[in-house]
């Protein structure tokens, strides 16, 4: 917890490290309810007119938080916090042209925390007598069908890798392609995870899976190996090196994914690193690969995650059937006068 210890307060640094050694839940994962507790703390404080109304929001402490506090809290704050996320907060906190207003799954994973924080205090601990969220809800999150590559527009983007990089970046396009990895997973890869045709893939809250090893991604790998930049000591056994010989981070890959989009000509605005994850799934179901064995290889906990790409194949059936080129053709108006003659004859 050494990442927040620094602000966080104590009743916060309790419940992460709850989290984190009795449910099991990943560092990310407490982090990022750190992140969201904190930011809760902070809409309270100046919904309850704690501190100066001029401090900017992310520069209010919240290292005085404390049960007294949180036993005041109602519902009406939660709602009014979600109010905040929904119309007011920037998606992107430091740019100028940024859209304001969370989306809705941004605001369940929210929702997610401060109700895990307030049982966490009223069922665990038993610091609070009632739980004030217990009736909060989740946002309603709209589902659409993951938008992916089409097979030609994937060579596309293979074949569009280019400079000094080159062998590193068309490696991990090529995993994304074949693998289905999350961008976290990869960019979590070590050379001690392969073994054979195998790698072994840390997912989400910590858990294994192996992923097998076509003859595209071993040939990639073959290729980048002998042009992988020599890592400081400490990622020695990163697979993929930035140039300043650290571990490639998630920023940088999702970057470097969209600027090779755009040099094979594909809309970045449609595409992204977590795009190509849901083209590998998509390809590998429409080819014939079953939903559980689909679901190993993206590592879903619940096989209805990936049931998904069921409906995929359902919309690219049909696509396909408005695409035969009779499917305009209709009864001509004398075929339909035959027709009603006859029925009255």
């Amino acid at each position: 917890m050494s990442q927040y210890a620094a602000d966080a307060p104590r009743v916060l640094r309790d419940f992460l490290t709850y989290i984190s050694t009795i449910q099991g839940k990943s560092s990310k994962t407490a982090h990022e309810y750190y992140l969201d507790l904190r930011l809760f703390f902070r809409v309270l404080k100046h919904n309850k007119g704690l501190v100066p109304k001029d401090l900017p929001l992310d520069q209010i402490p919240i290292e005085d938080i404390d049960i007294d506090f949180l036993r005041d809290v109602t519902l009406s704050d939660a709602y009014d916090y979600l109010e905040y996320m929904s119309g007011e907060r920037p998606t992107q906190q430091n740019s100028t042209a940024t859209d304001f207003g969370l989306s809705g799954t941004s605001r369940a994973r929210k929702v997610s925390a401060i109700r895990a924080f307030f049982r966490y205090l009223t069922d665990k601990r038993h610091l609070l007598d009632s739980n004030p969220v217990s009736n909060l809800e989740s946002p309603t999150i709209r589902k659409t069908l993951p938008v992916y590559l089409t097979t030609d527009d994937s060579v596309r983007l293979l074949e569009a890798v280019q400079g000094e990089y080159a062998e590193r970046d068309y490696c991990i396009l090529t995993f994304f392609l074949n693998c289905g990895l999350r961008v976290s997973e990869l960019v979590g890869l070590n050379l001690t995870d392969f073994q054979g045709d195998t790698v072994r893939v840390l997912g989400k809250g910590n858990k294994e899976r192996t992923v097998y090893l076509n003859q595209a991604c071993k040939a990639a790998l073959e290729q980048y190996l002998p042009k992988r930049i020599t890592p400081h000591e400490k990622d020695k056994n990163a697979l993929f090196i930035s140039r300043n010989r650290n571990r490639i981070n998630v920023q940088t890959v999702k970057w470097l994914v969209k600027k090779h989009l755009g040099q094979a000509g594909l809309d970045t605005q449609k595409y992204s690193a977590h795009k190509l994850r849901h083209t590998a799934a998509t390809l590998m179901y429409q080819n014939g690969v079953d939903i559980r064995t689909l679901q190993n290889i993206l590592g879903h906990t619940s096989v209805n995650t990936t049931m998904i790409y069921t409906h995929i194949e359902d919309s690219s059936l049909r696509e396909a059937a408005a695409k035969n080129p009779l499917a305009s053709v209709k009864p001509s108006r004398k075929q339909e006068t035959d027709k009603e003659e006859g029925s009255t004859g």
